[in-house]
């Protein structure tokens, strides 16, 4: 909680004043037309490259795979967005570098690992589930019903 709420401190602090030191060894203009023009540029971005990583997610589900990768793509391409739509030079670079494919994957490694040591995560292939000594294994199917021309339920299946 306190790092969290030191950053929103911090950054903001941080953000404002390099903007007014560029301000002030530039004309004012310019880091209001770098903070447009970065927001412009980032939102077109961030929407090409999640337009792109939304077909791939489709078509990893459509070949029956989990689209972790993709996923996780396109969380960070979300945040960059809206690091982007931020004013400021560092959330600027930051979401910037979240949306060059090479640091993505690296920033995706490291993410990665750091869930991996905070989880255990255990996969099920099919066949027949040991049973741990806390767990119950519950059975159940379904009942369908058929519907009749005139639309209502009929007799139960």
């Amino acid at each position: 909680f306190s790092l969290l709420l030191l950053a929103f401190i911090c950054v903001p602090l941080a953000e404002l004043s390099l903007l007014l030191i560029l301000g002030a060894h530039t004309r004012w203009w310019v880091p209001l037309a770098l903070v447009v023009v970065t927001g412009i540029c980032g939102a077109w971005l961030a929407r090409m490259q999640g337009s792109r990583t939304y077909l791939r997610i489709q078509d990893e589900l459509q070949a029956g795979r989990m689209p972790t990768d993709a996923l996780l793509d396109a969380a960070m391409i979300f945040v960059a967005g809206a690091l982007l739509l931020t004013p400021g030079i560092l959330t600027d670079i930051f979401g910037f570098s979240l949306l060059v494919p090479p640091c993505r994957r690296l920033y995706k490694r490291k993410v990665t690992r750091g869930l991996q040591s905070r989880f255990q995560v255990h996969s099920y292939h099919g066949g027949p589930v040991p049973p741990d000594d806390d767990d119950r294994i519950v059975d159940s199917y379904v009942v369908g019903r058929e519907e009749s021309p005139d639309g209502e339920s009929g007799r139960e299946e």
